[in-house]
């Protein structure tokens, strides 16, 4: 986190094993030599390192097998379901055929018995005729009415009436016989279409038995398709989990990492105090024995100097950076004199009290640490671009590392080479070493050096 405008505040109290908290007092004409280093903080071995490296690295290919395996099953579950759709849509399709062949069956046997039905009384039609016929040809021999047998023509009470009778007679018996034949006609053609209405009854039940088998399998594809969706989800949900799990494996072994490069870094610190605490009480020593003036030969104002000293190497801003591993985060802290007092966010930096510590925030370690090369606003923004952006796959030892996207930089971090970033993370934590995390990392590095 960093803050938008560059200030001054007010300085604070440095840490002792990093900055040089504990003064270097030079007690002329007193006895004594000076202040005592603090006892030395835990030094890890080399295998307790290297063993938490190792086992955070393979933590870390864990993460990585299981987020491909994921993308994989994801993938596949997008397909699954797809494929579900298309089954779902094909199990419409064919309730909707088979509720159309079952609709044709049922208007195919309406037709079929109408037809039927036709033929039937079209047949009785001509029975009946046939039964009027038989008894106008009987009538003719038993009667001797016009319409009667050939009494009618014996009876005719002359040649005409003869004629005329006979030509009633051959009319009367053409009509019935001209009749029949139409009903006869009627009787094919109904016929025809009994015939023609059951053909179209078997072709409509036979499309309804396949509309039916098409349904049954459809549905049959559909629960299939279901089936796999529901055990890719499952399985799917299981391999979230793992994820979930070794990731946070993950995070406790990177954690014991830092905790431990933390401790190293601390003992380094402590025996590079140690060692300048040594030289001072030795040259203290050598100024007493040599009676040249006392104090106007030993520091002067009683304030530390600067550790490291400003420089405008990169090693020099390296050194200035790690110095201050293990000091606390504090929101708006530092400058290039060194930590400073945190100031006020009306937020999460005073839910951890950032106002009262006296430390970094991750632009005021970049202030600190470049003191010697260029001064920089304190705001992590303005310091992408205040030097030569290089891409990330040219970075290098000394250059600055920025977090961010489109709304804008909210971290930055110092680049040490094999992988390796100093930081001053969040409230809450403290400068620490770590691995360089590429996750929402921005595209350049700025490199002021070099």
């Amino acid at each position: 986190m960093a803050i938008r405008s560059a200030r001054g505040a007010r300085p604070g109290v440095r840490r002792g094993l990093t900055v040089g908290t504990f003064a270097l007092v030079v007690l002329f004409g007193a006895t004594g030599t000076g202040l005592a280093v603090p006892p030395p903080p835990p030094n890890p071995s080399d295998s307790d390192l290297n063993s938490s490296k190792a086992a955070a690295n393979e933590k870390a290919g864990e993460v990585g097998r299981l987020t491909n395996q994921l993308a994989q099953a994801e993938g596949k579950l997008s397909s699954l379901q797809d494929d579900l759709e298309l089954k779902q849509e094909e199990a419409n399709k064919a309730l909707v055929d088979l509720q159309t062949a079952q609709d044709a069956a049922t208007q195919a046997e309406q037709d079929a018995q109408s037809a039927r039905t036709q033929a039937d009384t079209a047949a009785a039609a001509i029975e009946k005729a046939r039964e009027d016929l038989k008894k106008f040809a009987a009538a003719s021999f038993e009667q001797g009415s016009t319409i009667g047998s050939i009494s009618a023509y014996l009876t005719a009470q002359s040649p005409q009436d003869l004629l005329a009778r006979a030509q009633l007679l051959d009319s009367i018996g053409g009509s019935r016989l001209n009749a029949l034949d139409r009903l006869q006609q009627a009787q094919t053609d109904k016929s025809n279409k009994d015939s023609a209405a059951r053909k179209a009854l078997d072709v409509a039940q036979q499309k309804q038995a396949a509309a039916r088998q098409a349904k049954s399998g459809a549905d049959a594809a559909q629960s299939a398709a279901v089936e796999a969706q529901q055990a890719q989800a499952a399985q799917n949900t299981q391999l979230q989990a793992n994820k979930s799990s070794v990731e946070q494996q993950l995070y406790a072994a990177q954690s014991k990492v830092n905790g431990l490069q933390g401790q190293r870094q601390r003992y380094q610190d402590w025996v590079a105090q140690k060692q300048r605490e040594d030289e001072e009480r030795a040259r203290q020593a050598a100024l007493a024995a040599s009676h040249s003036g006392g104090g106007n030969d030993g520091p002067s104002g009683g304030g530390g100097r600067p550790s490291p000293a400003a420089g405008s190497s990169i090693e020099a801003v390296i050194a200035r950076a790690l110095s201050q591993v293990g000091l606390p985060y504090a929101w708006g802290g530092g400058n290039a004199s060194g930590p400073t007092r945190g100031i006020r966010d009306g937020g999460v930096a005073d839910m951890y009290g950032d106002y009262r510590k006296i430390g970094f925030d991750c632009s005021g370690l970049m202030i600190y640490a470049f003191a010697g090369v260029q001064s920089l606003s304190h705001y992590s923004g303005y310091q992408y671009t205040s030097g030569r952006r290089v891409p990330l796959s040219q970075m290098r030892r000394g250059d600055m590392l920025f977090y961010g996207g489109s709304a804008g930089i909210h971290h930055v971090a110092l680049y040490l080479g094999g992988g390796q970033m100093v930081e001053a993370p969040q409230s809450g934590s403290y400068v620490r070493v770590t691995s360089v995390r590429y996750g929402g990392i921005m595209p350049y590095a700025t490199r002021l050096v070099g």
